[in-house]
């Protein structure tokens, strides 16, 4: 059986999410890594393949898909036999585990980009205390989900943790988590960081992204 292509980079929060969950499901991917500062996402046959130009983006026999979310749900749903509670077949429980997908999307990442991008790839060397601040708002928002379980869903990790969790260790070093404020979301990240798929799948990746933003702010400073 052909395994599913994804293009993916690990410095992308939402790349690793995907990863992070075909680890969860035992599903071997074929990989194929996109240098989003080269570009390599704008080119025409990427464009053609994905006019979002985003990543990742799956290939699946004849079927495409080009959102993170999409994509661990699909998986979990064809590939995950054994693994149901990641993406509940209950509809109240799978509407919990949506809405969270959709806070990642947008709020988490949309915050998160909206630091990182203009210093990243347009110059920019504003990472002012608001747009921290905007960030840090969405910790206040999890800790409320956390209150009574451990997880964003309940007491079982879900694809709603997965993706979440690939975009707060992305931004906690510029947007720190005061752990006396936010004590449910250290608990949160100190559970999931026990998975045994989440130091390879996540870690480096995150702190490739942190230490490329830092580094990009202190060159476009310098200029």
């Amino acid at each position: 059986m052909t395994k599913p292509a994804v293009y993916y980079a690990t410095l992308s929060p939402p790349s690793r999410a995907v990863l992070l969950t075909a680890k969860a499901i035992g599903l071997e991917l074929e990989l194929r890594p996109i240098n989003l500062l080269k570009g390599e996402h704008l080119t025409p046959e990427f464009l053609k393949l994905n006019p979002q130009h985003t990543i990742p983006t799956m290939i699946d026999g004849d079927v495409t898909i080009i959102d993170s979310h999409a994509i661990c749900s699909y998986l979990v749903e064809k590939y995950g036999k054994g693994h149901e509670s990641l993406y509940p077949k209950d509809l109240v429980q799978r509407a919990s585990v949506d809405a969270r997908l959709h806070f990642d999307s947008g709020h988490l990442f949309a915050r998160l980009r909206f630091l990182y991008e203009p210093v990243l790839y347009n110059g920019s060397t504003d990472c002012s205390i608001d747009k921290i601040a905007y960030v840090q708002k969405c910790y206040e928002i999890l800790e409320g989900f956390l209150k009574d379980q451990t997880y964003l869903c309940g007491n079982e990790v879900t694809i709603a943790d997965l993706c979440c969790v690939a975009t707060v260790t992305s931004g906690n070093d510029v947007a720190p988590i005061d752990e006396f404020k936010f004590p449910k979301v250290h608990a949160w990240l100190k559970a999931l960081a026990e998975l045994p798929y989440y130091k390879d799948v996540n870690v480096e990746g995150a702190e490739e992204l942190k230490a490329l933003f830092k580094a990009k702010l202190a060159e476009n400073r310098s200029k």
